[in-house]
């Protein structure tokens, strides 16, 4: 066999269906380039703890998780980036000022407000009831509640936020008002309006990990792919050997990739994967 290539997949919009499905093909992808040799990671902006058992259970070399916060080769830690006490403190002072909706992220869960957690389930109940598919398998609903009481969290531990705005311009206004301390993107949740995001510190990113574990591997950059729907992947397009975006991500993010598979529910893993060989 070639060298052995390694492969850095994002989790909604790639492998998810936005929490709903996983195609039967993107599992034998994964599972097959592993048999072949290869690598495959994990590269998501969820906690580690929220990262959906289905998603778990298909196996990974390790995982990249909280938007470039934390990232794992096998059980071992490699990145643990959680935001300074001091940003924490700014940060939460300005969406508390702003009137926006949050939740907060530390490695091992999500953190929300009961009116937050309220508003998020309403929200996933009408996207997935109106994106029903009969033909996709579909996910096992999480065996223990998806968000933690905002009053738990301990503040030193916080990796990233995710906020929610009635305003369409809140990511350009939170990047603007935050200054360069801040890392803000736009977020993929699907909303009925206005708009979403997500806030780490500026440096922390989905790529800054990536180089990370690859250092550790000691593998070339020029070996790695990248798979992804969303604005945090940009980072991960721009370190690896080939970026590859999802057929069902914005046009705007598709021109950033060096190329474009499939949809997540057309075989978009694993297209990609057997066109570069790794299946």
């Amino acid at each position: 066999m070639a060298s052995p290539r390694i492969a850095f997949l994002d989790v909604d919009g790639t492998i998810l269906d936005h929490g709903k499905t996983i195609a039967r093909s993107t599992i034998d992808a994964v599972r097959s380039a592993r048999a072949a040799g290869h690598y495959v990671y994990l590269s998501t902006g969820r906690a580690a703890g929220d990262i959906h058992p289905d998603v778990l259970d298909i196996g990974f070399d390790g995982a990249i998780s909280n938007g470039g916060a934390y990232a794992t080769v096998g059980d071992l830690s490699v990145v643990a980036n959680p935001m300074p006490r001091a940003a924490v403190d700014e940060l939460i002072t300005y969406m508390d000022a702003a009137g926006i909706l949050y939740l907060l992220q530390t490695n091992a869960a999500v953190y929300a407000s009961p009116h937050v957690q309220k508003m998020l389930d309403d929200l996933t109940r009408s996207w997935m009831a109106s994106h029903g598919d009969e033909d996709t398998p579909q996910t096992a609903p999480q065996e223990v509640p998806r968000f933690r009481d905002a009053a738990d969290i301990d503040l030193t531990q916080v990796a990233k936020a995710v906020f929610l705005s009635e305003r369409t311009d809140a990511v350009e206004r939170a990047q603007a008002d935050l200054k360069d301390q801040f890392h803000v993107v736009a977020g993929s949740m699907p909303l009925p309006g206005g708009s979403n995001g997500e806030i780490g510190m500026r440096g922390t990113t989905k790529g800054s990990a990536i180089l990370s574990v690859l250092t550790h591997l000691a593998i070339d950059p020029s070996a790695a792919i990248s798979i992804g729907d969303s604005w945090n992947d940009v980072e991960m397009f721009e370190v690896c050997g080939v970026g590859i975006a999802m057929g069902n991500a914005p046009a705007a993010l598709q021109k950033l990739a060096d190329e474009v598979t499939t949809s997540v529910r057309d075989d978009g893993i694993w297209n990609a994967f057997r066109k570069h060989g790794l299946i």
